[in-house]
């Protein structure tokens, strides 16, 4: 095991499938020579080549354009898009394109791309660079949305993000890629659509993704500390497919849900697994499910006003103590 950082374990995933499979190769803007805005490719140039890791133009319609074709093509392409936000200026390719061929040309064609992305906030971006937007694409049939929490899990998923033959979103959350943790040195693979949790408290399941698990676990932990409530969280690592089995477990086993969910709340992927399980496991719900959520607002760039709009452990501690 070598520890590593959340940016470094994107480099370490991307470079053990490229060492894996020569059909696997890289573009995206400054993701080549600079190493990426966020640092998170250094070196890639250096191992593997500009036949392999390239520099494009700065037009994402370019970039989603060009792995889509490579993909067609018999090829394993990675794109970058920059910040997730700048899926709104090529989102006609990947939700009317790229989400859509393989069903349209009934399994002929197959789409094995991944589009990796800096999701979310708490850096002080500002609205435009950042926003948590894998409710965007977990409403588009055809695209599999994987969002890890973990630099094991970045470089685990990616792994098999680029295994998988169906497009995959995956969401990198930015505000991780500083953090630290022991990541596999040999091949490491972790399945899509496979919840983790942690911890075995019979009060209260936090559900939470990405940026969110972190807080969520500090939660458990005070939770359990301060006010003798017992938690597990559940990080549920994709978005598509959803390990709703994992989740129901939970539920079961405790009886009080809440979301903890970074995106807007209105249509957040809260919303989806509250409705689900409120039609699978109702008898099971001793009290409301209850969402925390950042709210339906363009997100603040001021350090103050952010931090009170994404869901804190503050927050997340205050509204489990109240609803209990």
């Amino acid at each position: 095991m070598a520890e590593l950082t959340y940016r470094d374990a994107v480099a370490a995933g991307i470079a053990q499938e490229m060492r894996r499979d020569d059909n696997v190769y890289f573009i995206g803007e400054d993701v080549a020579a600079a190493g990426g805005v966020f640092k998170t490719t250094g070196g890639l140039l250096e191992t593997f080549g500009p036949r392999r890791v390239r520099d494009t133009p700065i037009s994402e319609e370019a970039i989603v354009g060009a792995v889509m074709g490579a993909a067609m093509a018999g090829l394993r392409p990675v794109g970058e898009v920059m910040f997730s936000d700048f899926f709104a200026t090529c989102w006609d390719i990947v939700a009317n394109q790229v989400a859509k061929t393989r069903y349209m040309t009934n399994g002929q064609v197959t789409l094995p791309l991944v589009l990796r992305s800096a999701n979310g906030g708490g850096l002080r971006f500002g609205a435009q660079h950042s926003q948590a937007v894998e409710n965007w694409a977990m409403a588009i049939p055809g695209l599999k949305v994987v969002a890890p929490s973990t630099p094991a899990d970045v470089k685990g998923l990616l792994a098999a993000s680029i295994r998988d033959d169906d497009p995959v979103v995956f969401l990198e959350a930015k505000s991780l890629y500083a953090t630290k943790g022991e990541v596999p040195d040999d091949e490491h693979v972790e399945p899509l659509g496979r919840a983790v949790v942690h911890g075995d408290g019979d009060d209260v399941v936090l559900i939470a993704l990405a940026s969110m698990v972190p807080k969520a676990l500090e939660a458990a932990q005070r939770l359990r500390v301060e006010h003798d409530i017992g938690c597990r969280v559940v990080d549920l690592r994709s978005l598509v497919p959803l390990d709703m089995s994992t989740i129901l477990e939970a539920v079961g086993a405790t009886g009080r849900v809440f979301t903890v969910e970074e995106n807007p709340r209105l249509c957040g992927w809260g919303a989806e697994i509250s409705s689900i399980v409120a039609e699978e496991a109702f008898y099971d719900l001793d009290g409301p499910i209850v969402r925390i959520t950042t709210p339906h607002v363009p997100l603040p760039a001021a350090e103050t006003l952010e931090d009170e709009a994404i869901p804190s452990v503050e927050r997340i501690v205050d509204t489990v103590v109240k609803e209990q």
